[in-house]
């Protein structure tokens, strides 16, 4: 029955059948549903949407909405962190085959990976493939507040983009809303981009057209890989829309915690440290300093009532804080141009 069930239904808990929709809305209305009129949708008990009532074993309970919507959030996480792992790993490989053979290749031949050692090799080459680009140019820019200077290293690349009409969409860590540098920035690109926001992002990624992408090839972001291999810009782009999704748009205010006293960034820095990471690690991971992420853990444990570190993991666990924060399905909302594109 099992396997019959998952032929004539093969999706996921995040795009229900026309059948299951219906069963398991119902259920959700009313409580529960009779195991009958399960039958016809056993993908419902499969992905572990309804299960059997204690009390009475001819009834199916359904999992809550809001823990659904934590699990597919947790998932999609957990493959994203997946991803920038491979990402590296593919990187790491195409070198070492782009090394063999012992001869320097130029563009003509179709070089699928260029190390940008400098600066200036690295604005050069952005500085081309925007002048080549003719649709949209997606980034991500991690950290926290955005500097002046680094937003306005790139601005006559993005006026440049603004005045032939490419389509420009970002990604900012929730800290950087609090820039008012950013804001200024975005209203001198007068609509001609779209910034949304998350609590951590990936590394530094920058894209082109979809053909052409560039990330930093070491800390201090002087050394650049500039990537064409179809596969792998593929791959990335990937990467950037399943981002998106999940992003909040910047015009958009953040979702509530549902706890009072607790806000959003604390809720962020609680499921970090619900999986074990160091303060130093909550801090760079959304953008914030060591020294405000303490703070933010003192206030955190003195709303849940926690004497020492371990009593606030406990504390956490009860309050349901340990799962990333669930973010509602964002809304069409475009906001006046993000920062242009940098690899600084």
């Amino acid at each position: 029955m099992a396997g019959h069930g998952t032929d004539r239904h093969p999706h996921g808990a995040d795009r229900l059948c026309d059948a299951g929709d219906r069963v398991y809305s119902r259920a959700v209305r009313r409580g529960r549903v009779p195991r009958a009129d399960v039958e016809a949708v056993p993908c419902l008990v499969e992905l572990a949407l309804l299960h059997p009532d204690p009390d009475d074993m001819g009834w199916l309970v359904p999992t809550s909405p809001q823990e659904v919507m934590t699990r597919l959030i947790r998932g999609v996480y957990e493959e994203v962190s997946a991803s920038q792992t491979r990402v590296g790993d593919a990187v790491t490989a195409f070198e070492w085959y782009a090394g063999l053979g012992g001869r320097t290749q130029t563009r003509a031949e179709g070089v699928a990976i260029r190390v940008l050692d400098g600066l200036p090799r690295i604005r050069a080459a952005m500085d081309e493939a925007t002048e080549a680009c003719t649709d949209e140019v997606l980034t991500v820019q991690p950290g926290g507040i955005r500097r002046e200077d680094e937003l306005s290293e790139g601005l006559h690349r993005a006026l440049e983009m603004r005045r032939r009409g490419v389509r420009m969409r970002d990604l900012y860590t929730h800290v950087a809303r609090h820039g008012q540098g950013l804001h200024n920035y975005m209203e001198m690109m007068e609509g001609a981009a779209e910034a949304r926001t998350l609590d951590e992002v990936v590394e530094r990624l920058i894209l082109f057209d979809c053909k052409v992408a560039f990330i930093p090839a070491n800390d201090d972001r002087t050394i650049a890989l500039e990537l064409r291999h179809p596969a792998l810009v593929a791959y990335l782009v990937t990467v950037f829309e399943r981002l998106w999704r999940l992003a909040i748009p910047l015009a958009a205010p953040l979702p509530e915690t549902g706890i009072d006293g607790i806000t959003h960034r604390e809720r962020s820095i609680a499921a970090l440290l619900a999986e074990g990471h160091q303060d130093a690690v909550v801090a760079e991971r959304l953008g914030i300093s060591v020294r405000t992420c303490r703070a933010h853990i003192a206030r955190l444990s003195e709303t849940l009532g926690a004497a020492s570190r371990t009593q606030l993991g406990v504390r956490i666990a009860q309050a349901g804080l340990d799962g990333p924060p669930r973010s509602p399905e964002p809304l069409p909302v475009s906001s006046p141009g993000p920062e242009s594109p940098t690899v600084r």
